[in-house]
């Protein structure tokens, strides 16, 4: 399979981007766009098979993130930045029709895109494990705490209480707790690209704070619920049953795009493109063939 490597100029940074295939002319390309703020596009070179089909995949790092440039300027890390990168990624590659999948702040990148800068173009579009409301996450993960050991939940209580996550017992309460509904942590049995290093800390600490369920950063403030009726293109909403993004998150962005589209997966935590693989791409590949 084909893969063309390169950087976009951007904001006086530079953006990596990948792109696995040729393209099939009626096939629109396959925009995928990484959760975090500051994961990498690694965990998406698993799809890399499907672009057997004929469709073009493009994958790319968020500035912050990965191979791209990584910004000592805080004032960077902002909801605006990632979204006028994409704006400006769909330009530079000449992405004129485009179906677009983003996973967990991913999907959330695209529901800021779709209601705040432009729909024109984009034939479908997959949601998968994103909240639209930050708050609603932070209290969603408040309860999925509560199915931790007693000791666990005490760490991290601990933790939050005093603003201090350098402890062993948090640090190791917090790791059962993303094994239990995010995926686990690499080791050497794990898919390559899953144990390459995001190099996203920097953006994770300034965007999103220091877990899942302390969302003190600069999208802490994150709400586009009341904004989704504007989303007029076909939206396929996924999640995983052990999710870190509950039934209830994903449904209350289900409920609020028209004509939205909503799958389940019964076995999956954050990441159905792992647990999950073979369910995923076909979902994945029926929902685009629908649409283009």
């Amino acid at each position: 399979m084909e893969v063309q490597e390169g950087y976009m100029p951007f904001h006086g940074f530079k953006t990596y981007y990948r792109i696995v295939g040729q393209g099939t002319p009626g096939q629109a390309p396959l925009l995928l766009i990484h959760g975090g703020p500051g994961s990498s596009h690694n965990y998406f070179e698993l799809l890399d098979d499907y672009a057997a089909t004929g469709r073009q995949l493009i994958m790319y790092d968020q500035v912050g993130c990965g191979k791209s440039s990584l910004p000592e300027d805080e004032g960077v890390y902002v909801k605006e930045t990632w979204a006028e990168e994409l704006v400006a990624l769909r330009r530079y590659l000449h992405l004129d029709q485009i179906h677009m999948l983003g996973q967990s702040w991913g999907g959330m990148l695209e529901m800021l895109y779709l209601t705040n800068y432009s729909q024109a173009g984009v034939k479908s579009v997959m949601i998968d494990g994103s909240p639209a409301s930050i708050k609603l996450w932070t209290q969603e993960q408040h309860r999925l705490l509560t199915y931790l050991s007693y000791e666990d939940q005490e760490a991290i209580a601990v933790a939050e209480r005093t603003g201090d996550f350098s402890g062993p017992k948090y640090q190791a309460a917090n790791a059962r707790y993303m094994e239990r509904y995010c995926w686990d942590a690499p080791d050497e049995n794990s898919p390559e690209p899953m144990r390459r290093a995001t190099n996203g800390q920097r953006a994770s600490r300034i965007a999103e704070g220091p877990n899942e369920f302390t969302e003190n950063g600069t999208i802490s403030d994150f709400d586009v619920t009341d904004q989704l009726h504007q989303i007029h293109v076909p939206v396929l909403v996924t999640s995983g049953t052990d999710d870190l993004c509950t039934p209830l998150i994903a449904k209350s962005v289900y409920d609020h795009i028209p004509g939205a589209k909503w799958h389940l997966f019964a076995n999956s935590r954050h990441l159905a493109l792992l647990d999950q693989h073979e369910a995923f791409i076909d979902v994945l590949d029926h929902w685009l063939t629908a649409h283009d």
